[in-house]
């Protein structure tokens, strides 16, 4: 089996890649206290790949994580191919899922929402890289207490959480 350290976003590959970049360039640059251990870097995918071969790819990578993160832009919710399926191997899996808001809101955005995370034992953030990183490094064992107590839905983190972060 697979060790899971990694952490694994999702995201509107067409419309919202950027905000992975800046992801990365957080991880990157020494000015930032954020850094995540990225599950893309283990495989290469080819612009010309078939699906099967995107998703053998992209499962591998799920393998080794131990956290989805699904960004969640204005056109995330109407996806029907890769981004759902991600979704749905991480809900089998029961992977800890954050699911993070690039209209920075704070709680689940019904509006912009995928539909199979509006249930789901999910942790709900606004972009960012302080709230980001503690939602990383907090949210994996809160998921397990959760679980273990058969609970389900959003989650949001409360005012003093952000407060404590140094946040608006």
């Amino acid at each position: 089996m697979a060790r899971r350290t990694r952490t694994y976003v999702a995201f509107d590959a067409t419309e919202d890649i950027r905000y992975y970049r800046l992801m990365q360039a957080w991880t990157a640059h020494d000015d930032f206290e954020f850094d995540f251990n990225d599950a893309h870097e283990l495989t290469t995918i080819r612009q010309d790949s078939i699906e099967d071969s995107i998703k053998a790819s992209l499962r591998e990578r799920m393998k080794n994580s131990k956290i989805l993160v699904v960004l969640v832009g204005e056109k995330t919710k109407n996806l029907r191919k890769y981004v759902p399926w991600e979704i749905e191997i991480a809900l089998k899996a029961d992977l800890p899922i954050i699911v993070v808001n690039l209209n920075k809101t704070k709680r689940k955005d019904d509006t912009l929402c995928p539909e199979l995370l509006k249930s789901a034992l999910a942790i709900h953030i606004p972009y960012g890289p302080k709230i980001l990183q503690h939602a990383i490094e907090n949210w994996p064992s809160s998921h397990i207490k959760y679980r273990a107590e058969k609970e389900t839905g959003p989650y949001y983190y409360l005012d003093s959480t952000y407060t404590s972060l140094g946040l608006p």
